[in-house]
């Protein structure tokens, strides 16, 4: 008896792990157990059938028992696999999600494969050079696996809330893009609260200046940039890839980034999952009052998308991320939709922030079909026709 009813609990505990792939992750809980039930729940479905086929064979005369923790262990299976299911049906329309104009560019292999969840390959490390690009601040530079000639480069721009992180997270995406024949700017920048905004766009703008101004020795085109950034990193970049009117800048990606400051303001809590209040007082002083208007201005792209100025845009957003909302991406690609800015809006109805970490799991998949696609349509030389590649 007392093995049966460890074997439910077990079973109880695999239920609502797995539910993370379908439910915002409660805020008491650490977010990353959801990231490992999206991304990985592939593999650790070995788990739910183990309890179940163990509860089965031992069931006796418990059937009772023995039924109820079959069941729940099917449930987990269900829920497990339901992101690589997902990802599936949104591989076979991902490709008409893009503009028609960067379909031409999209690589051949499907945005998909369930083989590759098992079978994919992992990508070969590219050792970074270390940079000093302004006093205290870093760059980690990758040069390209492959490729001849001045190549395009990505400047990844890292989250952490503004206050928080640095630039060597998620190397594995900076890797993968070297070896897509892309030189990798792993840009730091000043935190809050010691440094609000604009401190922050002061120092992507250096970076930015440091890497046109040692384009030769790196072996970059200076007129090909694209910036990238994740969580508070997304915001830093879509605000200055909007705001610097610099036709350098090819296009922005923000993975699960905010872009209207007065919508996080107005959402924000003292009791969330990431004290927003807090990090939003740090990084901006305080509430959007008068006195405030051009620092809030400023750090919202939203604010800023202008027909034919704008860069083209790709965001990506898990759908039940619990510490940014997927409305925020929803909102900006409205109000890109409204201008006529090339952009595209991948929402991924089981991911959550770091969806991008297992490049082989179903959020790494298709975000690496997207942004290898946006990369290649908005850095390819376009011989006098527009900046902006509408």
């Amino acid at each position: 008896m007392l093995l049966r009813i460890f074997l439910l609990v077990l079973a109880l505990g695999l239920v609502a792990f797995a539910s993370l792939t379908a439910v915002r992750v409660p805020v008491a809980v650490n977010w990353q157990l959801a990231l490992l039930a999206g991304e990985f729940g592939h593999w650790l479905v070995i788990l739910p059938l183990l309890v179940g086929g163990f509860a089965w064979w031992g069931r006796g005369n418990g059937h009772g028992w023995s039924g109820v923790t079959v069941a729940l262990c099917a449930l987990a299976v269900v829920l497990m696999f339901k992101p690589a299911w997902q990802a599936s049906g949104i591989g076979r329309t991902l490709p008409g999600m893009l503009p028609e104009s960067w379909r031409a560019f999209a690589p051949k292999r499907e945005p998909f494969a369930l083989a590759r969840l098992y079978a994919g390959k992992a990508t070969p490390p590219v050792t970074p050079e270390i940079r000093a690009f302004a006093p205290q601040l870093r760059l980690d530079f990758y040069r390209p696996a492959r490729g001849e000639g001045a190549v395009p480069c990505v400047v990844v721009i890292h989250g952490g809330g503004w206050d928080s992180g640095d630039n060597s997270q998620l190397p594995g995406f900076n890797h993968w893009l070297a070896n897509e024949g892309y030189a990798v700017a792993a840009i730091s920048y000043r935190l809050a609260p010691a440094h609000p905004w604009p401190a922050q766009r002061d120092d992507t703008l250096a970076a930015l200046a440091y890497l046109k101004a040692h384009a030769p020795d790196l072996g970059i085109d200076p007129t090909r940039f694209v910036l990238f950034g994740r969580s508070a990193g997304g915001q830093i970049a879509s605000a200055v890839g909007y705001t610097a009117n610099d036709p350098a800048i090819r296009g922005v990606v923000a993975l699960y980034a905010p872009h209207d400051m007065r919508f996080v303001w107005s959402i924000s809590r003292d009791d969330d999952a990431l004290n927003s209040l807090k990090l939003m007082t740090q990084y901006l002083g305080g509430p959007p009052t008068p006195e405030r208007t051009e620092i809030y201005d400023t750090a919202s792209a939203q604010n800023n998308v202008r027909r034919g100025v704008t860069p083209p845009t790709l965001l990506v957003h898990g759908v039940i991320d619990t510490l940014v909302w997927q409305r925020h991406s929803e909102r900006l690609a409205a109000r890109l939709a409204e201008e006529g800015v090339p952009h595209a809006h991948l929402p991924l109805p089981w991911a959550v922030h770091a969806l991008e970490y297992n490049l082989n799991g179903p959020s790494g998949q298709l975000t690496a079909y997207a942004v290898e696609t946006f990369l290649a349509a908005t850095t390819a030389p376009r011989n006098g026709s527009d900046r902006r590649g509408e």
